[in-house]
């Protein structure tokens, strides 16, 4: 089998589990057919090929690699994607002109998401946001309460609530 895309896997698997022995061959290794280019003219001579045998299977790890390897592709796609989230939260911020990013690191860790949800939900003064940071800040309560003044208008509210709550759901 012809190893192109994700498209052999589920192919792959199949027969796997039926018993049968599947070789899995790298597509670079089997691309030079000659003639004109069909699935059934590549199914024939990778057949012609191996009973000749000339193909050996490439590198197929056990499952439980497998089952690893997808966990950590599908935590590294999802870290990726919540970079999209964070943009629009530090976009509404910045328009505030509250400088939060100046004094804590990280605006979705711990403190930073306390912080947003209680500016969400009508908190203003700058005292009582910086009161929630975690005792690993650096920064003094002075700094934060600092850092919080800004304006409060609106539509940049709205626009860190949705931001906010995509953030959530996409977690």
């Amino acid at each position: 089998m012809e190893s192109t895309g994700v498209y052999w896997i589920p192919l792959f698997e199949l027969l796997e589990s039926r018993g049968f022995t599947v070789l899995l061959v790298n597509a670079r290794h089997v691309k030079n057919v000659s003639g004109r280019k069909s699935d059934v003219l590549d199914c024939q001579w990778l057949q012609q090929r191996m009973s000749y045998g000339l193909l050996s299977g490439a590198f197929r790890p056990a499952e439980a690699v497998c089952l690893l390897r997808s966990l950590w592709r599908q935590r590294a796609l999802l870290l990726r994607n919540q970079g999209r989230y964070v943009q629009p939260m530090q976009k509404a911020l910045t328009q505030m002109n509250v400088q939060l990013a100046n004094v804590i690191s990280d605006v979705v860790g711990e403190t930073g998401q306390k912080i947003l949800r209680a500016i969400v939900a009508g908190e203003r003064d700058g005292y009582v946001l910086a009161a929630m940071k975690n005792a690993r800040i650096r920064a003094s309560v002075d700094e934060i309460a600092k850092s919080l003044q800004g304006n409060w208008r609106t539509e940049h509210l709205f626009a860190l609530k949705q931001a906010i709550d995509a953030f959530l759901a996409a977690r």
